[in-house]
């Protein structure tokens, strides 16, 4: 299942939207919260408000586990750009572009491996009996 929110006309430019948005890529919900709440970028602020609204969706519209949830896909895009003018010594005029971004997120929930979902539906049924994962058999190590 995949949660999907969007934020249009944040007042900050994209590059700099782009540079905190890269820290929480492909990252665990709550690992992504913790990192965007110590960021000191301008930019890291709305970023976690939307993240934090995409999981409250997620648990209340789709009843899922906040500890399943990942961002599966987090982009930038630019919004429209404000045109102002900077007045200059005889009579020059300096175009100030003021830009702003659309950011687009997608939760999704991550699916437990064969290996796993053996292990949990274990402890489920006897929470005294664990399974233990396969040892890889490692190569001897040869000496040259």
């Amino acid at each position: 299942m995949e949660i999907k929110v969007k934020l249009n006309n944040l007042r900050t430019a994209p590059r700099k939207v782009r540079q905190v948005i890269d820290l929480v890529r492909n990252k665990k919900v709550l690992e992504a919260q913790s990192i965007l709440l110590f960021t000191l970028n301008k930019s890291a602020r709305p970023v976690l408000k939307l993240l934090n609204s995409a999981v409250a969706s997620a648990k209340n519209d789709l009843h899922l586990d906040e500890a399943n949830l990942f961002i599966s896909k987090i982009t930038v895009d630019e919004g429209p750009k404000l045109k102002r003018w900077h007045p200059m010594s005889r009579g020059r005029a300096f175009p100030i572009l003021k830009r702003s971004s659309h950011i687009v997120l997608t939760l999704s929930e991550k699916v437990l491996t064969n290996m796993k979902t053996e292990m949990v539906k274990s402890e489920i049924q006897n929470p005294n009996v664990k399974i233990k994962p396969k040892k890889r058999i490692s190569k001897p190590k040869t000496k040259k």
